[in-house]
């Protein structure tokens, strides 16, 4: 059984519970704020959990195309994705736990195909501490369910995963208490995190066993159904909504529950077949088959560029034809790393001609049973994402420029340090600079690979803290839009400094979510052709996606040091603020300041001066937008 024949079976199976088929949301959801994607087929129902009466009713299915960002650095391992589909079903005060458990398991067993034999199920241990019992009901009708199948069905009692890491499975054993960690729903994750007023619960998770032959009990520990490693895989989770968080911090049972299901329509096709890989499926096997081809290459020997390339293809297809282009702003940002990495990987595979035109018309293949109603731009895709990759390829090539001229004041041989700034500020990455390096004769350090992570590592650290910042001066408020604008402030500054006058300084300035008006020293009126330079100046910065970071340091060591950028140095405290853009040891910009900034220049836009004029005598000022 395919994917697309799993989804079908689904909505078909569930319309026969009583279900009514509502449309899935956009992966882009309007007038939601709070995040870039759909991340699960709950969030657009999220209103009706609440209370709302859905114009549909009460019983509920859809298959809703998911995306989270989140996981992007574990693509690569066998089940792993950004994007994914889930296949749920909802009860809006109607049926609970008895109905939905016996649903999901015939689903699986009688319309998938499952063996009930490879099915173990977990429920929640309960909370002595907030006077959550143990869910025992669930657990009850799960052992009813496996004895009607003739599967035994043992209780554990595990609580935590780490528990189970330590213990494992004993024989007989199907049904896993572990604590709110692993078997308890909230918007906030557990119970203690649980945001006062809303409805929240346990939930039964069910994962399907690929195989004692697949436990790494050196890596992970003993297996048991929430471990990490191959051998089990969660394939749905069904969240029983019967408790709303009091104002006092305390918990009480709602009168009217809900169930909330979801299922990963990847991973149970993966089950489908038999396989732990979910790149095996329907959805994926296609453009694995397209990248041996077109690459020469197995892809037992390449698992973890063909899947990155698998994946993040798919999530742009998706967003292209949702009508997103590739941009530096936040979904549009996102969309142009995936672009990007999957660009890289394609490279790794020694693929350097435009393969999108090979791959994206099998994702939009294998996507045709998805409804035009969220695909509304299909026709276009394919043409959005080859003007990305060809955009990148011209990047790339300027990194490799940059590379060049960075060896030759090098003496011909580059450090990890140099490496990294080559990554961080031109976008140029670590393993294509090392075999252009081999190519063209130039020699790396002993420890380059070392001085790379360090350098990397303290990146990390300092961009850590790049949220922490409070700023006051000058800001009409902490709005995205306008610590965007105070980001470009900087790199206005710097800019004018270095191609108008090295000695000007910030004279005053009015941030707002709509505008940035900047006043400077300057003896005279700036000449369209400085105009002109300064702004190009920034988009370039902003084009780079050069880091953001700041840290805390000793005034002394700031100023004499860092060389920070400072007005005020005697009222200044002793240990300050200093943020820095672009490489650390050789930046574009670092001043005294209390934040907050973007944490990269990528997502500021194009950089637009509107105006320049007199402010007073011997002052200039600026006005300038973010388009």
């Amino acid at each position: 059984m395919d994917a697309n024949e799993v989804r079908k079976k689904f909505l078909e199976f569930q319309v026969k519970k009583g279900h009514k088929i509502i449309q899935p949301a956009p992966l882009v959801l309007e007038n939601d704020p709070t995040t870039l994607f759909t991340g699960s087929g709950m969030q657009p129902l999220l209103p009706y959990l609440l209370g709302k009466e859905h114009p549909e009713g009460t019983r509920l299915t859809d298959s809703q195309p998911s995306m989270r960002l989140q996981d992007i650095e574990d693509v690569g391992d066998p089940r792993h994705t950004t994007v994914f589909e889930m296949l749920g079903n909802w009860s809006l005060g109607d049926y609970f736990k008895e109905e939905q458990i016996r649903n999901f398991f015939e689903f699986l067993t009688k319309e998938v195909g499952l063996d009930p034999n490879k099915i173990y199920v977990s429920c929640f241990i309960g909370n002595e501490k907030y006077n959550i019992p143990k869910d025992t009901e669930a657990a009850e009708i799960w052992q009813k369910v496996f004895e009607e199948a003739g599967v035994e069905a043992k209780i554990a009692e595990i609580g935590s995963a780490a528990n189970g890491d330590k213990r494992g499975i004993k024989p007989g054993e199907r049904i896993f208490f572990y604590d709110d960690h692993e078997n308890w729903w909230s918007r906030g994750g557990g119970c203690e995190t649980t945001p006062i007023g809303d409805p929240c619960g346990p939930d039964s998770e069910v994962f399907y066993d690929f195989g004692e032959e697949l436990q790494d009990e050196e890596k992970y520990g003993l297996a048991h159904p929430a471990s990490d490693g191959a051998r089990f895989m969660e394939i749905g989770n069904q969240v029983f909504m019967q408790y709303r968080r009091n104002d006092d911090g305390t918990f009480s049972e709602l009168t009217k529950k809900n169930v909330d299901f979801g299922g990963g329509l990847e991973r149970i096709a993966a089950a489908a077949i038999g396989s732990f890989d979910v790149f095996k499926i329907s959805l994926m096997k296609p453009i694995i088959d397209k990248l041996e081809e077109i690459s020469g290459k197995k892809y037992e020997n390449n698992t973890d560029e063909m899947r990155v390339i698998a994946d993040h293809i798919r999530g742009a297809y998706l967003l292209a034809a949702q009508g997103l282009a590739p941009s530096n702003k936040t979904q549009g940002y996102a969309m142009r790393r995936l672009l990007r990495r999957a660009i890289l990987r394609a490279l790794d595979l020694g693929i350097s001609a435009n393969f999108l035109s090979e791959i994206v018309p099998i994702v939009a293949e294998n996507y045709k049973e998805l409804p035009d109603s969220i695909l509304t731009h299909r026709e276009n895709a394919l043409d959005v994402l080859l003007r990305e990759e060809n955009a990148f390829r011209k990047t790339l090539n300027k990194g490799l420029k940059e590379l060049r001229k960075i060896a030759q004041q090098k003496n011909n041989r580059l450090s990890g340090d140099d490496l990294f700034k080559l990554q961080d500020t031109y976008g140029f990455p670590l393993e294509l600079s090392i075999e252009e390096c081999y190519r063209e004769g130039i020699e790396l350090t002993e420890n380059y690979r070392s001085e790379f992570e360090g350098a990397l590592k303290k990146q990390r650290e300092r961009s850590q803290t790049a949220s922490k910042g409070m700023f006051k001066g000058g800001l009409e408020d902490h709005g995205e839009q306008t610590v965007k604008y105070h980001t470009a402030c900087h790199l206005l500054l710097a800019a004018l400094q270095k191609l108008v006058n090295p000695n000007i300084i910030q004279k005053g300035s009015n941030i707002t979510a709509d505008r940035v008006r900047f006043d400077f020293n300057l003896d005279h009126k700036m000449t369209p052709e400085e105009i002109s330079a300064v702004e190009k100046q920034v988009n370039e910065w902003i084009e780079a996606d050069l880091p953001v970071v700041f840290d805390e340091y000793d005034k002394t060591y700031a100023r004499d040091t860092l060389k920070a950028h400072g007005q005020f140095w005697d009222k200044y405290p002793e240990v300050l603020k200093v943020y820095t853009i672009g490489d650390f040891n050789n930046p574009i910009s670092r001043e005294v300041c209390g934040g907050p900034h973007v944490e990269h220049t990528g997502v500021l836009g194009k950089f637009k001066i509107t105006k320049e004029e007199s402010s007073s005598a011997g002052v200039r000022r600026i006005k300038a937008v973010l388009e």
